[in-house]
């Protein structure tokens, strides 16, 4: 199988994305997850540049990679010093990785009107540094920044920008499209001309996705010749981010028969996405091609129908080659396939014209109409199932609760109290509880109460995420809401929805749904 070597930038050119920051040990468990994963590569930042990296290299010293070589990035030595005399070029060497990326011009325009110095002279300090870096015992990559405007522009002067770090002994040369406007045609024709002129030499590709082509482009440049992509994990970058490698790793090799990664690794691809969100503090993409939790979501019920029966009708790739799972979603526009689908999820045999389905999704309907959402909630849906089989478990009754919300002074953070009652076998429990908010507060109380009851069960269940979303804002202040609220335990995650014209009620019906489910599963 042709090999492609994923050069991982999550780390560096990730970072710079809009609302992306690890600290300096944040940065080091990403790499130890991206080598347990297999890429070839881990640029792990700028030394020199801030102290966060510096402290990350220094760290980075103690751990040893198995499969990855860390990398440490920078750009071509100052005009006015050589090599070895510039201090972040210096800075560089003191990092002590196996290798080293650094950035220079391909583009006439920005030597002349943006470093303000002879063509010539910027040759030379390409030539200079890479030089340097290899005659210090490093793998030098150089990545050939705006080459495909500089190419377009000025392809005579882009490609002895490649020459002149090709004779310094440079290992790689990697094609920048920094600004993310070249179309997967040019791509094409561009790595060709460059991979025909230096045939010794592995030819790089590191794409921006503003136009939106950045895996295509990182695609179409691995079908020409190239033998090294570069990336991040779930597209992070500058402004519309870099190439996706969580979509061009499966691309290359389950379409192109390209060898990417160990063997085994492509099935841990999608929590490596999810897991990485999650140090990011980001929301995951949904969407997203073959890791997002929709990928492989199918909601129509034709479309359901026809999965069950040969899952290639709506499935370009096996779910499962990925990591990723197939999910039936419950709605309006669901058939009695996906009831039955779905319940079989949970160890309940139906038939399609059984009365249940029916009743089901009649349910389902005029809750829906009601502003109920069933994709995100699927908890809610298996109770509102196993009412309809007849199997659901009342653990406690609302008698009812009330809630105070008190302002002491324009410093002061408000106090909220939650006063509950509930009921569990005919026993009532009155408690009373603080909290951050509302939904917080009303959370203290209920488990305050059911702990007279199932102290054990409800030591594992903790409350994750909460999101409102308003159903119909033409109604301005008085429109309903839909609460979803996210729990987890040890083993596993759940999320149930509400849905009021009162905020405080819908986040109480999926606030409840969300601890029983918890207990139903312990039970």
């Amino acid at each position: 199988m042709p090999k492609i070597a994923i050069y991982d930038t999550t780390l560096r050119d990730g970072t710079q994305g809009e609302g992306v920051s690890f600290s300096a040990e944040e940065k080091l468990k990403v790499a130890r997850k991206l080598d347990a994963f297999g890429v070839a590569y881990i640029e792990g930042g700028w030394p020199g540049s801030n102290p966060k990296d510096v402290e990350f290299f220094e760290l980075a010293k103690k751990v040893g990679f198995e499969t990855s070589k860390l990398t440490a990035f920078g750009s071509t030595r100052r005009a006015n010093l050589t090599a070895a005399e510039d201090p972040q070029i210096l800075k560089l060497i003191e990092a002590e990785t196996p290798t080293v990326t650094l950035f220079g011009k391909s583009w006439d325009m920005h030597v002349t009107e943006v470093f303000r110095i002879s063509l010539d002279e910027n040759l030379e300090m390409i030539y200079d540094s890479i030089k340097y870096l290899v005659d210090n015992g490093r793998e030098a990559i150089f990545d050939a920044e705006h080459f495909f405007d500089g190419y377009k522009r000025n392809p005579k002067y882009a490609l002895s920008a490649l020459d002149a770090a090709a004779r310094a002994g440079a290992a790689v040369l990697s094609l920048c499209d920094t600004n993310g406007g070249t179309l997967p045609s040019e791509v094409a024709d561009v790595v060709r001309v460059v991979v025909d002129r230096h045939p010794n030499i592995s030819v790089a590709m590191h794409a921006h996705n503003d136009s939106g082509l950045a895996i295509a482009n990182s695609v179409a440049a691995a079908q020409n010749g190239a033998t090294q992509v570069q990336g991040t994990i779930n597209g992070y970058g500058e402004r519309c981010g870099n190439a996706n490698t969580c979509a061009i790793i499966p691309i290359l090799e389950l379409k192109l028969g390209m060898k990417c990664v160990p063997d085994g690794a492509l099935k841990n691809l999608t929590a490596l996405s999810r897991w990485l969100d999650e140090i990011a503090n980001r929301i995951p993409d949904y969407a997203m091609p073959f890791v997002g939790a929709s990928a492989f979501a199918h909601k129509a019920g034709v479309h359901v129908d026809a999965v069950t029966k040969n899952p290639t009708t709506y499935e370009h790739v096996d779910p499962a080659e990925v990591g990723n799972r197939r999910r039936f979603l419950i709605s309006e526009l669901a058939g009695s396939s996906s009831v039955v689908q779905k319940a079989r999820k949970y160890d309940i045999d139906l038939g399609k014209k059984s009365p249940e389905v029916k009743a089901v999704l009649n349910r389902v309907v005029q809750l829906e109409h009601q502003g109920y959402s069933f994709e995100d909630a699927e908890a809610s849906f298996e109770l509102l199932l196993k009412k309809a089989m007849g199997q659901y478990e009342k653990l406690f009754e609302l008698v009812g609760f009330r809630l105070i919300v008190e302002k002491r002074g324009p410093q002061e953070a408000p106090i909220t109290e939650a006063t509950l009652k509930i009921a569990v076998d005919g026993v009532e429990a009155f408690t009373v509880a603080e909290g951050d908010g509302p939904v917080h507060a009303l959370d203290n109380a209920l488990r305050l109460a059911l702990k007279q009851f199932y102290s054990y069960e409800l030591d594992g269940i903790r409350l994750s995420d909460y999101k409102v979303r308003v159903v119909n804002s033409g109604e301005g202040t008085a429109a309903r809401v839909r609460t979803i609220i996210e729990s987890r335990d040890a083993t596993d995650s759940w999320s149930t929805v509400g849905v009021s014209t009162n905020i405080i009620e819908a986040s109480w019906h999926a606030l409840a749904d969300s601890v029983e489910y918890g207990l139903l599963r312990q039970k």
